[in-house]
């Protein structure tokens, strides 16, 4: 099967949209990829036609609810290749579940003297808990360096790891470089040194199929929104054994088994005991929606198209002169680069009076951008719906900026 973007694009309604008189050219999925009416349907008629509150009552309308959630669950569980769906934890996005397995999980593993690692080209949101947890308990944080090509240096990591080490959180793939990580390998080293795994899969997902029970990791996360689906919903796997004997994080309804003023609280079982509170239901049926859209269109087709993309984009950019691209030839779904001297902000500023989004900014990677001593970057990335021709319309957008501003 072989994609057709402009049938594709139909589906996508904001597609549609001009920007300054513009069509509007979508190069910033990696941020947040745009929805197709299948997504955006399936939130409106769960709304229009069956919502209620889930877990909650015996009636027809809530009973269906729970139902829907539940299938779900199954489907995400399917989707990663989980064990069973009770290995799926539905949480806001990547960010809430890494602190999720950082203030309960961590909190557990780690102690005084122990450490942690990490990679330099992590976003934020796997770096900033873990610095919070080590700071908590006294525990030291460790960094995989990068090398000169933008790939994370595999023999360091055999250099960190130690005793002492009880963790090992990395990016599948980099936000800003696109770079595809060696996961399976770096969950081997770690497993082989009895070290724990947690995997920042939100801009993965969207790019080729994941199979945790191959990767053998023992937590793995993304994000609705970077999927074709709604905000507020993501998904963490972990592995059962794990979730079990793991406390919860919130309390509140929904997580617990009974409550009693005297004798306390017992919990529910997992993964109900780290959902407290009223779910995002909307967004959990959305989301099942974005893999059902997703699954249809079929892996292979997807993969050869963003690829062929990729190339396309990958040799255009390289015929704009004076442009720095960083991060290795062999890469997913983004495309970072700085035009001269120019700050990534006046060059997005101007791609935008041309219609055309992209992404500028520290990418939430400050560490990042310190190892490539830049204060920002200018990001293109790329999804289902992008065409040649608009990548065309970014190579001529930069090099009439090049042109206008000089050097």
């Amino acid at each position: 099967m072989t994609l057709n973007p402009e049938r594709l694009r139909a589906e996508f309604p904001i597609l549609a949209r001009e920007v300054h008189g513009q069509r509007l050219a979508y190069l910033d999925s990696a941020a947040s990829a745009q929805k197709p009416l299948a997504v955006i349907n399936s939130e409106r008629d769960f709304y229009c036609h069956g919502y209620a509150a889930v877990h909650r009552g015996i009636h027809t309308l809530s009973a269906e609810a729970t139902t829907a959630m539940e299938n779900v669950r199954t489907r995400c569980a399917r989707f990663l290749n989980a064990a069973s769906p009770e290995e799926i934890v539905f949480v806001r996005g990547t960010t809430e579940g890494i602190n999720l397995v950082a203030n309960t999980f961590g909190q557990l593993q780690v102690g005084p003297g122990d450490n942690l690692i990490i990679s330099e080209m992590e976003h934020h949101a796997n770096i900033v808990p873990w610095q919070m947890l080590a700071q908590r308990v006294g525990a030291e944080v460790r960094v995989i360096p990068l090398l000169a090509d933008g790939t994370l240096d595999m023999d360091a990591l055999d250099r960190l790891i130690d005793t002492r080490t009880r963790l090992l959180a990395v990016t599948h793939v980099s936000n800003v470089l696109g770079t595809v990580n060696p996961v399976a390998a770096l969950v081997a080293k770690a497993k082989a040194a009895g070290v724990a795994t947690v995997i920042d899969g939100a801009q993965a997902v969207m790019h080729a199929p994941v199979d945790v029970q191959a990767l053998e990791c023992d937590f793995y996360l993304f994000s609705a929104h970077k999927l074709y689906g709604p905000s507020g919903i993501g998904v963490l796997y972990g592995r059962k054994a794990l979730l079990d004997a793991m406390p919860p994080w919130q309390g509140g309804g929904a997580m617990i088994a009974s409550v009693s003023l005297c004798e306390g609280s017992r919990w529910s079982a997992a993964p109900w005991r780290f959902e407290a509170g009223t779910p995002n239901t909307a967004g959990i049926i959305a989301l099942g929606a974005a893999l059902d859209w997703v699954t249809a269109l079929g892996w292979e087709a997807m993969i050869d198209y963003e690829a062929s993309l990729m190339r396309y984009a990958q040799a255009g950019l390289a015929s704009v002169p004076d442009i720095t691209l960083f991060g290795p030839p062999a890469r997913v779904g983004v495309l970072s680069f700085n035009l001269g001297q120019h700050h990534a902000y006046d060059v997005g500023s101007f791609l935008d009076r041309y219609g055309i989004a992209i992404r500028t900014g520290h990418h939430c990677a400050m560490p990042l951008m310190a190892h490539y001593q830049v204060p920002a970057m200018c990001r293109a990335s790329l999804a289902l719906y992008n065409t040649e021709e608009e990548i065309d319309r970014l190579v001529t957008g930069l090099t009439r900026i090049h042109r206008l501003l000089g050097g």
